[in-house]
């Protein structure tokens, strides 16, 4: 097979990256390990920022986005017991965010890729590049067992943080930044009625929690845990003890129902630069990874592929390299602008244990500045609904 842009991973960063190609007239292949029921049936957060979403619409893959996604226009800051509305309408301009789980997004795009013809190799194996500073070459053997050989021009990884195109990139070459957090998330899914009609972050001195939504009957929650427990430690009675002690106070309770998912999430800033070498270039996770406190993930990864894109037809269709030589260093400017915002959030809502009294009466006195500061209100809103994507 020969394609002018093979794609490892079908991923968000992979399938839009293949859909915006697509759409300026441009082949690509995608070769994934996984199949697609085990992508379509992996249940992921999605908080989408508007630029997200604006894309998602203006490239046809935004209809069920529009008629099934959760328009969130703020979300609650709950401290010590008391909410506190952050209005991301009215401060940002009119901007806001739309809960829209991950593998609906990657439904949408799988169904709209093969809707075009697009090949997408589902189930391969023994994935491993070659020549990717001249002539790359992806190797696999596919879902009946037969070695394959793909040539392309230009290689996008685009298969997580646990893939192999980052490892391609020499270690003399690329840098490697690494925050490990002393917490991680133990989340759950509950069949339960929303308990707010908004998202709800919570601060009290037992530590974090999130409320947050699926569907009308689905409900999505995290609090902060040793990332070393286990998850048979928690019984479904001390999960919901916990997340109520949590998020108490004005009279407000959690409204609880069956658990039928549970997992300790660690927690981890990562960057890889460069983000390119030779003829390959990563994008989403395979470069970079965020705390999901700030709900970047996703949105990182359309925005990865956003410049990666147009910096491929560029090169494809009118032999202007400038793009795609500078990949790396326009992408990573908001990767770190991003980096700092989910470091800063995540600082800010969790409960450091090993921190002194000092540090514990600073990081109050954040929150009160973000409570009772409209310009501190307004930046904390305007890096949560994301900046355009341009």
């Amino acid at each position: 097979m020969r394609t002018p842009v093979g794609i490892v991973g079908a991923g968000p960063a992979g399938l839009m990256l293949s859909h915006l190609l697509h759409r300026q007239g441009i082949d690509s292949v995608i070769v994934e390990t996984r199949t697609r029921d085990a992508i379509e049936a992996t249940i992921r957060a999605g908080v989408l920022e508007q630029g997200t979403v604006d894309l998602m619409v203006a490239t046809g893959v935004g209809e069920r986005l529009q008629r099934e996604g959760f328009p969130h226009h703020g979300f609650e800051l709950r401290v010590d017991g008391v909410g506190h509305r952050i209005d991301l309408h009215g401060l940002t301009g009119g901007r806001h965010v739309t809960v829209y789980p991950q593998h609906e997004v990657l439904k949408d795009l799988i169904a709209a890729r093969l809707a075009d013809g697009a090949r997408i190799v589902f189930g391969a194996s023994d994935v491993s590049l070659h020549d990717v500073e001249a002539a790359p070459k992806i190797r696999f053997t596919d879902a009946e067992g037969r070695s394959q050989v793909l040539d392309c021009d230009l290689v996008a990884g685009c298969d997580g943080s646990h893939g192999i195109c980052r490892q391609a990139i020499p270690e003399s070459v690329r840098r490697e930044y690494l925050r490990i957090y002393p917490f991680g998330w133990f989340g759950i899914l509950a069949e339960a009625p929303p308990s707010a009609e908004e998202l709800i972050y919570a601060r009290s001195e037992r530590g974090f929690a999130l409320i947050s939504t699926r569907s009308p009957t689905v409900q999505r929650m995290y609090f902060q845990c040793d990332p070393n427990d286990r998850v048979d430690n928690w019984s479904d009675d001390r999960i919901w003890s916990e997340l109520q002690a949590r998020v108490k106070g004005d009279g407000f309770a959690l409204r609880e129902g069956a658990i039928f998912q549970k997992g300790i999430i660690p927690m981890r800033s990562f960057v890889c630069e460069p983000m390119q070498h030779g003829r390959l270039f990563i994008a989403g996770d395979a470069a970079h990874t965020v705390p999901p406190t700030g709900a970047k993930g996703l949105n990182l990864a359309v925005a990865d592929v956003v410049v990666l894109a147009r910096a491929v037809a560029d090169l494809i269709q009118r032999n202007d390299a400038a793009g795609v030589e500078a990949y790396s260093a326009t992408a990573v400017r908001r990767v770190w602008r991003a980096q700092h915002f989910s470091w800063w959030f995540t600082a800010m809502m969790h409960r450091f244990d090993e921190v002194g009294p000092f540090d514990a009466r600073r990081q109050r006195a954040e929150l009160d500045m973000i409570l009772q500061s409209p310009t501190a209100a307004r930046l904390l809103a305007e890096n949560y609904v994301g900046q355009p994507l341009t």
